[in-house]
């Protein structure tokens, strides 16, 4: 049986465990607060639910370990931790816009990316899954901050696919280029086609088509853009 370890069960990641979790697969996610593995453990009521904040070595290596002491080594390994763009004109922004993601996002997702490619080496290959919006494309007006750190998360991710390509580990950068559909984004939505956003399970059913893949066609870099998004190639 498969297993996922997926860091960011609130939205994206608590979906992914769910519609896995319903194909057989065994499901392990990471949250920083208790409330949200609550919320998970609601849906999949037999995944393993872990609070541990990312941006700490000790606490990312203690969620692969409780991960693989429940289930063994984990086949798919997914980064979703997002603190969402901050917006506003560059002559505007105050001095502390960039820390956030400086010395929280970046961070945490090095952490996971460093200690999940180990894992999947030493366990002879896998797949692991950064994800990141549509910033990491172009630098978008007003969102300066978050475009470089999209970028950053990019060029990060390309490295260390091109590192673990001959070690068995496939490294995929899921680009969702779009407002994703949640309670949280409702009120953008009303009277707006659907088509205009994407849901979570598309992007569960992108990770999904990811690790299905074989090495002889393993795709690196996958942007999702609903029908009615800007789409830029």
């Amino acid at each position: 049986m498969p297993t996922l370890l997926v860091f960011g069960a609130r939205n994206v990641g608590r979906v992914l465990a769910r519609e896995l979790a319903a194909e057989g697969w065994n499901a392990a996610a990471v949250a920083r607060t208790q409330d949200t593995i609550d919320a998970l453990r609601l849906e999949v009521p037999d995944a393993l639910g872990i609070v541990a904040d990312a941006t700490s070595p000790a606490e990312v290596e203690r969620a692969f370990a409780e991960t693989r002491e429940r289930f063994g080594a984990p086949d798919l390994v997914v980064s979703a931790l997002t603190n969402g763009p901050r917006s506003g004109s560059i002559v505007e922004l105050p001095e502390d816009a960039f820390d956030s993601y400086l010395h929280d996002l970046l961070p945490a997702i090095f952490n996971i990316l460093r200690v999940g490619s180990r894992v999947l080496v030493e366990n002879g290959g896998g797949t692991f899954v950064q994800m990141t919006g549509g910033s990491a494309r172009r630098g978008m007006p007003k969102r300066g901050p978050w475009a470089a750190t999209a970028f950053a998360t990019r060029a990060l991710t390309q490295s260390v696919a091109g590192e673990l390509r001959e070690r068995n580990v496939h490294v995929a950068l899921l680009i969702v280029d779009a407002v994703i559909e949640s309670p949280k984004t409702a009120h953008w939505m009303r009277g707006e086609p659907k088509e205009r956003f994407a849901t979570m399970e598309d992007i569960a059913e992108a990770v999904a088509y990811l690790h299905g893949q074989t090495s002889r066609g393993w795709t690196h870099e996958l942007q999702l853009t609903p029908a009615l998004e800007t789409w830029v190639p």
